[in-house]
């Protein structure tokens, strides 16, 4: 994540007569201030099936490096509220089950202290590779115990990222670049950086970790000279010759972990050159046969390509429009599939929310759940992944927050964690998203968004409905014109964290305003 201002002013639009790609009424059909207060009828036509969902995950950067080695109650109490799937004795859930944990793989500015020239140091990270070119298994201890406890916990994936190269391996023998845009790995050490993450991949399994997937660069757009943390460019003419060596080190190897490309600092560097002449337009660069930087036949390269969502989240007319190319991107290209791999709310919004400021009330999480629903409605995702999932800054970047206290301290719950929940939760990996509708064709504003879900192996439906509104909306769910039995209705508002409620059958529910709602048949 690159902390930065965004520019773009307020746009108010009347847009959106109908997306086919996602479903009619899956996002809103105009930017209408207008409340909705008469009974919304929806219905689910899961004959209209989607993309399948694959996870929904977080991060253990930074602050897990330090919160995995506070006392045993606290961390467990926090890896609960990150991966559990059970429930409390009410129903209610005791976690969000998240379905996939990113590892950050530190390059070694924590070992250089201040001479890293990372001012902060809960950003710096440790190295597996030591200065002497040995290998310590030991180092990272804090983040290897939150990867074994969201294994206990039933999360099944397990991501593994670098910002940056080893310092040992980089040009100026830090972690993060010199300014003018060059990368901080030579060509020459592109085979040593390779067979570098491929060690660090066997390393992590042999402490009894499965690391299903390896992204070996992060928002290579930015130039990452600032020190604020580690961080390279690449160029994609860079990327490409090291996927390819690191696909070559993990076939050698008999490692089965997929790689993940490329982590683009903004979701339009995935379709479009924008600003960032050789290192955007992705897509095309990556994973259309003839291009001189395509790797999409790789034996270990996964078939999905990965973005993140900061700066193009605020309007929402832009946001939906910019979704809308992304997707239209990728489904040129068979199979390939698209990842949001890292957001929190970041810059200034065109005026709707600021990153500054922690913000653990129900507002941050409405804004949240509406940049997940434009991802995985319009853009397609199926996947989506938020910054870090353990904060102690005065921003809006955690799910959990803490003191900033590297042995000790008390830890806050955010209204994001579990508005996220409604989401993670109960949309588990394998699920698809399928067709809902208005019946009405009435139209529905941006403060009204819902999206339904469905597992193909016991037919379950999930909704999600965000009501951003300031009033309450009456529902009427149905299921191919058919009243839904044995419903669950779980609530996440300013005074409820994915609190279960009972409904009716077959009746209409009232969605509070300013709530984040999961509707699951039993």
């Amino acid at each position: 994540m690159k902390y930065k201002n965004t520019g773009l002013r307020f746009l108010s639009l009347a847009v959106f007569a109908a997306y086919a790609s996602c479903g009619s009424s899956d996002v809103a059909k105009n930017e209408s201030a207008e409340i909705l207060t008469a009974t919304v009828n929806l219905n689910i036509d899961d004959a209209t099936a989607y993309q399948t969902i694959e996870h929904f995950g977080a991060s253990d950067a930074w602050s897990c490096q330090f919160v995995g080695n506070w006392p045993d109650a606290k961390k467990n109490a926090m890896a609960d509220l990150l991966f559990s799937q059970k429930n409390d004795a009410n129903g209610n859930p005791l976690g969000i089950g998240l379905s996939l944990w990113r590892f950050n793989v530190g390059a070694g500015s924590a070992e250089q202290g201040a001479n890293s020239g990372i001012g902060d140091e809960w950003r710096r990270a440790e190295s597996f590779l030591q200065p002497n070119g040995e290998y310590d298994w030991k180092r990272q201890q804090g983040q290897v115990w939150f990867a074994n406890a969201a294994k206990q916990r039933n999360v099944n994936n397990l991501l593994i990222f670098p910002n940056s190269p080893p310092v040992s391996l980089t040009r100026n023998g830090k972690a993060f670049a010199n300014a003018g845009a060059q990368s901080n790995l030579d060509s020459s050490k592109f085979d040593a950086y390779a067979e570098y993450l491929a060690t660090v991949t066997k390393g992590i399994q042999n402490l009894g970790l499965n690391v299903n997937y390896i992204s070996p660069m992060n928002e290579p757009q930015w130039d990452w000279s600032d020190g604020g943390q580690e961080g390279t460019p690449f160029y994609n003419n860079e990327i490409a010759p090291i996927v390819k060596a690191l696909n070559k080190k993990l076939e050698d190897k008999k490692i089965t972990s997929k790689i993940n490309i490329a982590e683009a600092g903004q979701i339009n560097y995935l379709y479009e050159e924008h600003n960032r002449p050789g290192r955007a337009s992705q897509v095309n660069n990556f994973f259309v046969k003839g291009s001189a930087n395509y790797v999409g036949g790789l034996s270990h390269v996964d078939n999905s390509i990965s973005g993140h969502s900061y700066f193009t989240t605020s309007p929402f007319a832009t946001s939906v429009s910019q979704r809308e190319q992304l997707a239209n991107t990728v489904k040129q290209v068979p199979e390939l599939k698209y990842w949001m791999s890292e957001y929190c709310i970041l810059g200034d919004n065109d005026g709707e929310i600021n990153g500054n400021g922690r913000d653990l009330t129900i507002n941050a999480a409405l804004y949240l759940a509406r940049t997940i629903h434009t991802d995985i409605a319009v853009a397609q995702a199926t996947a989506w992944h938020w910054w870090v999932a353990i904060s102690p800054y005065d921003y809006k970047d955690g799910l959990i927050y803490i003191d900033k206290q590297k042995e000790d301290g008390n830890f806050y719950e955010s209204k994001m964690l579990w508005g996220f929940g409604n989401y993670s939760r109960f949309i588990r990996p394998g699920y698809t998203r399928v067709k809902i509708d208005n019946l009405q064709n009435s139209n529905v504003n941006k403060d009204f968004l819902f999206s339904a879900y469905k597992d193909p192996a016991t037919g379950k439906l999930v909704t999600v409905i965000i009501n951003s509104g300031s009033e309450a909306v009456p529902v009427n769910l149905k299921h191919k014109g058919t009243g839904l039995k044995k419903l669950n209705f779980y609530v996440t508002s300013g005074d409820k964290n994915l609190r279960l409620q009972k409904i009716e059958a077959k009746k209409p529910f009232v969605v509070p305003a300013k709530s984040i709602v999961t509707i699951v048949t039993q």
